[in-house]
C-alpha cells in the first residue's frame, strides 16, 4: 500500500521538541535524602549541568521517559521541585526510594513469592500432570474407562498450571506501570532482554522464568556484573534454554568419574524406561531419546551466547576454538530434578576432566566446577565485555548509535569498578550525551514501553489479569516470546513499519474507547477540566499534558478533525476498527494523541 506524503509526513520520526509536562497531582514521586543518604543523592556539579544542551524542563521530561516508562500525572511537577539530578541519584539506588505501590502489586501474584520447588509441586508442569495422571491409571485394564471425574480434574489441574504463566506476564506490566522504583523496571526490562529467554522451550520453563526473574535478574541489575552473569549461568532457566544441562563430555574425553560408572547408569536409566509411568511406546522412545541425548556429547549453545551476547559481543575477538572450550569447561552444569526441585546441579559424571584453554588463558585438568566459575571472572573482567555492556547501556539510554566517547568513558568505568553497574549507568545518564539535544527524542519505543508509558499517563491502575500484556504481544513484542537468544531489538528501525504504526494508533484509540484494562479516561486528573471546554482548547490541554506541549501541524490537525488518514486507509481495505472506538469528543483527543508519533518516541 502506497502511502501519501501527508500521511509519511504524519507517521514520521523527526525529533520533536518537548517543553511542557503533565499537570494534576497525585501522589508525591518518593524521593526523601535523609532516606536515601547524602552519599547516594551526590550529583554532577554545577559546570557539568551548566553545559547541557537541553532546557530544565526538558530533562524532567528526558530523565522521567528514558530512566522511567514516562510521567504519570504529577510527576513532572514533583521532580521539577526535588531536581532532576537528586530524582536520578534516588533511582540508581531503588532500594532506598519507598514503593508502597510495587510492594501492593507483587502482593498480587501467588506465584511470584513461592520458591521454585514450592511452586513446582503447588503449581505442577504439564509433564508432571501426566505422568500423575499416568500413575493413578498403573494397572487399569483397557476396559475400565476414565471417569467423568478424572477428567475433569485434569483439566483443573492444567488450568492451575497456567496460571504460572498468566501472573508472569501480568506481574512484568504492572510492576512497571505502578512502581516508583522506575530506574530499577527499566533495568529489568532490559537485562531480561539480554539474557533472553523463550517461554516455549520447556513445558517447566514459565515456573523456571518466575525464579529467574525474581531471583537471578531484578537483585542484580545495579549490582556487579560478575554476580548477574553467575546468577544467570546458575539458573534453570539459562542452563535448559540454552541446552547445556544436557551438554556432556565427548566420549573420547577424560571425565572427573570413570566411563564405566557414567555407561552402567545409563543401563540402568535404559532398563527402567519400559516400567516409568506406563508401557506405551511413545513414552518408551522418550525416554530412550533422552539417553540418547545424554550420549551425544558436548552442546555449545550456551557457551556460544555466553560469549557473543552475554559477555564479549560478536566483535569480542573469540574464536569457534575458544566456544568448543568454553562449552567443554561448562560440562556438568546441570540441573537437579528439573520438574520437582530444579535446583543448580554440578554433575561430575558429564563434566570433561581435561585441560582447555580459552582465549590464551589454561585451565587445568580435574578442576570441576571451579573451572566454570573462573571462565565466568575471565569473562566478567575482559575489557571487550566493559565495552559491549557499555555499548548497549549507552544504546538503551542515549541512542540507537551511542556517541563512541561517552562508550569509552561508561567501559572506563566499568573497568575501574570492576564491573559495577550502578556506576556504569550513573555515567551514561549523568553525561552530556545524556542530556544533549541530539539525545532529545531519539529513541522509538518498543510495544512494551508503548502500553506501560500509555497507562501511566492515564494514571491507569494496576492490571492483575493478563490482559495487559497480551496488548503488549498484539503489538509484536510478546513477553518471553522471543525465541533467538538475541532478544527483542533495541533501535527503532526494528520497530517502525506500516503496520506496526497501525496498530500502535489502533491501541490509542481502543484505550480512550474503554477497551483497555485499569484505564477510564474519565478518571485522568485532567478530563474534567477539560471536557467541557471547545475542541481547540481539548487538543491544547491533551498536546501539553500527553505529548509535552510540542505536535507537528499535521498531527495537530488529525487532532482536530479527529481522522486519521492511517485508519482511513485501513477502513477503506477492509480492516476493521477496535470496539468501543470514540467516535468524537475529548476521548478522541486523548486516543489519537496516544496514537501519535510524538507519543511513540522517548
Amino acid at each position: 500500500m502506497r502511502l501519501t506524503t501527508r500521511l509519511r509526513t504524519i507517521l514520521g520520526c523527526a525529533a520533536l521538541s518537548l517543553v511542557a509536562g503533565c499537570a494534576g497531582a497525585r501522589r508525591s514521586v518518593a524521593v526523601s535524602p535523609a532516606r536515601v543518604g547524602l552519599r547516594a543523592l551526590a550529583v554532577p556539579d554545577a559546570a557539568m549541568i551548566a553545559a547541557r544542551e537541553q532546557t530544565a524542563d526538558q530533562q524532567v521530561l528526558h530523565a522521567l521517559n528514558r530512566l522511567g516508562f514516562g510521567p504519570r500525572p504529577g510527576d513532572v511537577e514533583q521532580v521539577r521541585a526535588v531536581g532532576v539530578d537528586r530524582w536520578i541519584a534516588a533511582q540508581l539506588v531503588p532500594a532506598r526510594v519507598p514503593d508502597a505501590a510495587g510492594d501492593s502489586v507483587t502482593a498480587l501474584y501467588r506465584t511470584q513469592r513461592l520458591a521454585l520447588p514450592a511452586l513446582l509441586d503447588e503449581y505442577p508442569p504439564n509433564p508432571v500432570i501426566r505422568r500423575l495422571a499416568r500413575q493413578a491409571l498403573t494397572g487399569v485394564r483397557d476396559s475400565v474407562r476414565i471417569t467423568r471425574e478424572d477428567s475433569v480434574e485434569y483439566r483443573a489441574m492444567r488450568r492451575r498450571s497456567q496460571i504460572v504463566g498468566q501472573e508472569l506476564v501480568s506481574a512484568r506490566v504492572a510492576r512497571a506501570v505502578v512502581s516508583e522504583r522506575q530506574l530499577q523496571e527499566v533495568l529489568a526490562d532490559f537485562w531480561l532482554n539480554h539474557f533472553s529467554i523463550y517461554a516455549g522451550k520447556s513445558a517447566s520453563m514459565r515456573h523456571f522464568l518466575v525464579a529467574y526473574e525474581r531471583d537471578a535478574i531484578r537483585p542484580n541489575v545495579l549490582g556487579s556484573f560478575r554476580s548477574l552473569l553467575g546468577a544467570v549461568a546458575h539458573s534453570p532457566a539459562m542452563l535448559v534454554y540454552l541446552d547445556n544441562s544436557q551438554s556432556a563430555a565427548d566420549s573420547l574425553q577424560p571425565r572427573l568419574v570413570s566411563p564405566r560408572v557414567v555407561q552402567a547408569a545409563q543401563r540402568r536409566y535404559a532398563a527402567r524406561a519400559p516400567q516409568l509411568a506406563g508401557v506405551s511406546a511413545t513414552q518408551r522412545d522418550t525416554l530412550l531419546a533422552r539417553v540418547q541425548q545424554r550420549r551425544r556429547g558436548l552442546n555449545e549453545n550456551y557457551a556460544r551466547e555466553l560469549l557473543e551476547l552475554h559477555t564479549l559481543g560478536v566483535d569480542g575477538g573469540y574464536s569457534q576454538r575458544d566456544v568448543t572450550e568454553a562449552a567443554r569447561i561448562l560440562t556438568g552444569w546441570s540441573i537437579q530434578r528439573p520438574n520437582e526441585r530444579a535446583t543448580f546441579q554440578f554433575n561430575p559424571a558429564l563434566h570433561d576432566a581435561g585441560t582447555k584453554v580459552v582465549m590464551g588463558t589454561s585451565f587445568a585438568a580435574g578442576q570441576g566446577v571451579a573451572e566454570g566459575e573462573r571462565l565466568l571472572d575471565l569473562l566478567a573482567r575482559h575489557p571487550a565485555t566493559a565495552t559491549f555492556i557499555a555499548s548497549k547501556l549507552a544504546q538503551r539510554f542515549v541512542s540507537d548509535t551511542p556517541p563512541p566517547a561517552l562508550v569509552a568513558r561508561a567501559a572506563a568505568t566499568f573497568r575501574r569498578t570492576d564491573g559495577d553497574l550502578r556506576e556504569v549507568v550513573r555515567t551514561i545518564v549523568t553525561s552530556e550525551e545524556f542530556f544533549a539535544a541530539a539525545a532529545w527524542r531519539a529513541k522509538v519505543k518498543s510495544p512494551f514501553e508503548v502500553v506501560v508509558s500509555a497507562l501511566r499517563a492515564m494514571d491507569a491502575r494496576a492490571d492483575s489479569t493478563p490482559r495487559s500484556a497480551a496488548i503488549v504481544a498484539r503489538l509484536g513484542q510478546g513477553i518471553y516470546q522471543h525465541q533467538a537468544p538475541n532478544g527483542w531489538p533495541e533501535t527503532g528501525t526494528g520497530w517502525i513499519n506500516t503496520g506496526a504504526i497501525l496498530g500502535r494508533v489502533n491501541f490509542g484509540v481502543a484505550l480512550a474507547g474503554g477497551s483497555v484494562p485499569g484505564v477510564s479516561v474519565r478518571r485522568w486528573p485532567l478530563y474534567a477540566a477539560l471536557e467541557a471546554m471547545p475542541r481547540e482548547e481539548q487538543v491544547d490541554g491533551v498536546v501539553r499534558a500527553l505529548l509535552g506541549g510540542d505536535v507537528s501541524a499535521d498531527m495537530r490537525a488529525v487532532l482536530l478533525s479527529g481522522t486519521h488518514p492511517l485508519l482511513e486507509t485501513a477502513q477503506q481495505a477492509g480492516m476493521s476498527r477496535p470496539a468501543g472506538v470514540p467516535q468524537d469528543g475529548l476521548a478522541q483527543v486523548i486516543g489519537l494523541a496516544i496514537g501519535s508519533p510524538e507519543f511513540q518516541r522517548r
